[in-house]
This record gives structure tokens, sequence and C-alpha cells, in this order.
């Protein structure tokens, strides 16, 4: 069974996410602040933790690169904070999603699932190094991209960015961590780079470029590679 670990402050909030988690037949545990957040996920391992930035005793990027410190759980950040910005800097410390209060339920639920699945294991072998959409597929072992039977002839820059969305796949990727991967840990501001190159990406990968199917932009935020 999934266990969860619900982070938050407001009593009617972790009310609501604790019915709908357990009607889901998740096993819950909720803390009210970053203290007792951490204490819970070194004794409870949760399968992933839903965080509120706004805690009494600490913020909440400090619980995610506390968390971070040990673990990969997924981290789902649930907040009032709407500025590009705190989504970014959550992102960056190690946070897997970001949903925005109010939110609707539904949606919250569907990402914790997307969460949890993203962090399970695949199987053994090279599978998992050869990823398939309907248009192309990426040899991360070989470095190669092969579209219609054909290999894509990507720069090496190209060729690094495509590496880091697929390496997380459906998860968004802050603009900042891009930068610094791929041109290395001097750069984290050059947005127009970004732009550039995932033109470039869509022009040679996408069926319709102009309506991106798999590099899609998180305005403000990042990017992600959905298959």
């Amino acid at each position: 069974m999934t266990r969860v670990l619900v982070v938050d402050d407001e009593p009617q909030i972790v009310r609501a996410l604790v019915i709908n988690l357990k009607a889901r037949k998740y096993e819950v545990d909720a803390a009210p602040d970053g203290a007792t957040a951490l204490q819970l996920a070194a004794a409870r391992h949760p399968d992933v933790v839903v965080l509120d930035l706004g805690l009494p005793d600490m913020d909440g990027v400090e619980v995610i690169r506390g968390l971070r410190g040990w673990t990969r759980v997924p981290i789902l950040v649930l907040s009032a904070r709407h500025s590009s910005d705190e989504k970014v800097e959550a992102l960056d410390a190690g946070a897997d999603d970001y949903v925005t209060k109010p939110f609707g339920m539904d949606e919250l639920l569907a990402r914790l699932r997307a969460a949890v699945r993203r962090a399970e294991p695949t199987g053994g072998g090279t599978d998992e190094m050869i990823v398939e959409t309907e248009g192309f597929t990426v040899d991360l072992v070989a470095k190669k991209v092969n579209r219609a039977g054909k290999d894509v002839r990507l720069t090496p820059t190209e060729w690094h960015l495509l590496e880091v969305l697929v390496r997380n796949t459906g998860r968004l990727v802050s603009q900042k961590q891009l930068l610094q991967e791929v041109w290395g840990p001097s750069y984290g501001t050059e947005t127009n780079y970004l732009r550039v190159y995932m033109a470039q990406l869509r022009r040679k990968l996408e069926t319709d470029p102009s309506h991106p199917r798999h590099f899609i932009t998180e305005p403000g935020m990042g990017y992600r590679f959905d298959k």
C-alpha cells in the first residue's frame, strides 16, 4: 500500500487530504510543521510527500533540502505562493511537482499518482535506456535519436538538453537546472539559450513544432518531456 506524508499546518486541508487519500486506499501520516515532517519521514519512509511551503517552524524549501539529503522520495509541493521565483526555488531544491492553492482534489490526486509512478523502479537491463514515443526513439546508451527509421542529427548541445529532459520524463525541470546541467554551473539566467535550443529540438522531433506534444513549456518555470 502506498504511504503518503502530508505536511501542512491548515487542519481543514489536512483533513480533506486524509479523507480523500484513505478513501483511495492510501496510508496517510500527517505533520503540522517541518521538524515533525522530517522525523516522520525518517521513521515511516513514505512513498510520496505532499508538502506546504508555508510552515510555522521553517520554510518548506528547507524541508525539501533536508529530505533530499538522504532520500529521493517524490515531493509534491502544495502552496499558496504563486510567483515563478518561489516555484523555481522549490523545484531547484528537489521538489518533483508544484500545485498552487486553491487546488482541485482530482488534479492533486492525479499528480500524486504520476509522481509515485515515476518513482517506481523500472525493469533491469537496457530497456529504460531506450525511450520511445509515437514519433521518435531516443537511445540514451548509443546517444542516438531515430525518427521514421532515420537517425536525426543533433548537435552536442541539443543532445545534452534532450538527454536531461528524457532522463526526467514527465517531470518539470527548471530553467536554472537545465542551464547548469547543459551549459555549466556559472549559467542560470540565460533563458534565451533554452528558447533557441528547444525550438531546434521541436523542429527536428515534433510532428507539429508550433503545437508541441513532447517538449512542453511551463511558462516562467521550465520544461517537461512527455512521451
